[in-house]
């Protein structure tokens, strides 16, 4: 865990409405830390190291939340679990943080990025994305921060399902149903399949 991002952050000794605009008044984020045998801590975290972090992290990354109770500070392997942002400013208003246990597997959603430009397309077929994230299962050190398929070879009347995603060892679809990612269809077929989705 040595080698993991670490965020600092302040247990706090009391929450509500009043307390959280105070906090946020001094540049802090307030929030709540879930941890993996269930309690609650409330928390609180500057808000340009929570913004540091949180661009390498997102939500599919472990570090570590380091909690200071009262000079005691504590490590504790950790993910983003819900973000609030201001409507106007798009600042953090309250985050959420959950505990990980690194020996046990979890159910994250993961983004999908396609890169290339599929071979089908060069011949008059139209690429169809069904599915911009995934939700996959993995130990949390083992969890991708992103699925990237290469849609290149992909020829006209092809479609790249769950079961053919790039996922490593120890990585799997959190899915019954082999729904369909990406198809390189004809024109009027892509416009039937927009239809009927």
């Amino acid at each position: 865990m040595s080698d993991l991002l670490v965020l600092a952050a302040q247990k706090r000794a009391s929450s509500g409405k009043c307390n959280n605009r105070r906090s946020r008044k001094q540049d802090l984020v307030p929030g709540v830390f879930y941890t993996a045998d269930g309690k609650n801590i409330s928390v609180q975290v500057p808000v340009r190291d929570l913004e540091k972090v949180y661009a390498k992290v997102r939500r599919t990354t472990v570090f570590n939340l380091e909690i200071d109770d009262n000079g005691s500070k504590t490590a504790y392997p950790a993910l983003v679990w819900q973000v609030q942002r201001d409507p106007i400013k798009s600042t953090f208003t309250h985050i959420d943080f959950f505990g990980v246990d690194l020996e046990k597997p979890i159910k994250i959603i993961v983004p999908v990025e396609f890169t290339g430009v599929a071979k089908g397309t060069k011949v008059g077929g139209v690429m169809e994305t069904y599915r911009d994230q995934v939700r996959l299962i993995a130990k949390p050190l083992d969890m991708p921060s992103k699925i990237v398929i290469d849609v290149t070879p992909l020829e006209l009347g092809t479609t790249l399902s769950v079961a053919d995603l790039p996922l490593a060892e120890g990585v799997k679809a959190a899915y019954d149903t082999n729904y369909a990612i990406v198809s390189v269809l004809l024109p009027g077929k892509a416009e039937e399949e927009a239809t009927a989705e």
